[in-house]
């Protein structure tokens, strides 16, 4: 019998809550780092293909039918629409002047756009800092719970102590396995992102510029 399987016979529902709350945020973890890459991919190359055609195109005109083929993550075309459908109104939100009201739609749109890219960011750091601890907390009570039985069956020697303990500290060992990669992919999605905002930010800033020359 394998360390874990002899490991999960005999614990008990605490230590196996553990182990299924590890497993749990194992599973959501490589769930949300495989769709991620898959967004922040499709992100990067509608940026790269989308931004050019946009500022290439005759008009206006052109350039939103350019972004609405080549941005179909809807990272550009946001801000697009916020900025050349701002008008002049009786709320504060349309008062001022032009260059303020652009630049408060503008930044807005872009938060919105930041807040999809940045989605699953939190639950990736938390798993990330909470699993060690939660594996390290099933280590512990898994020594206290085969320290337990051990001395209910008599005197206690290295060789009867060696084996549960070996199998109690799987448990830190699985907390560091769901960490790891949580970490990793937190800090990598994190430079994507930035990297997605730079170029939101340049775009929001350029179009602003044009926009409050008409």
């Amino acid at each position: 019998m394998s360390g874990f399987a002899q490991y999960w016979a005999q614990a008990d529902g605490i230590a196996r809550a553990v182990a299924l709350l590890l497993l749990t945020m194992s599973v959501s973890a490589w769930v949300m780092i495989l769709w991620k890459t898959w967004i922040l991919a499709r992100a990067r190359r509608s940026l790269a293909r989308a931004l050019p055609a946009f500022w290439a195109a005759a008009d206006l005109a052109a350039g939103h039918e350019a972004l609405r083929r080549l941005d179909p993550e809807a990272l550009l075309l946001p801000l697009l629409s916020a900025a050349t459908e701002s008008r002049p109104g009786a709320s504060l939100a349309g008062s001022g002047k032009r260059e303020s009201r652009l630049t408060r739609v503008l930044r807005d749109a872009m938060h919105e756009v930041l807040e999809r890219l940045q989605f699953g960011q939190v639950m990736l750091a938390s798993i990330g800092a909470v699993a060690p601890f939660v594996g390290l907390f099933g280590t512990v009570w898994g020594i206290y719970h085969a320290l337990i039985n051990l001395s209910a069956g008599g005197s206690l020697t290295i060789e009867k102590i060696a084996g549960p303990v070996g199998e109690a500290l799987i448990m830190t060992a699985a907390g560091l396995a769901v960490a790891i990669p949580a970490v990793l992919a937190y800090n990598v999605f994190g430079k994507f992102v930035g990297a997605c905002e730079a170029d939101l930010e340049g775009f929001a800033h350029d179009l602003r510029e044009l926009l409050d020359q008409d």
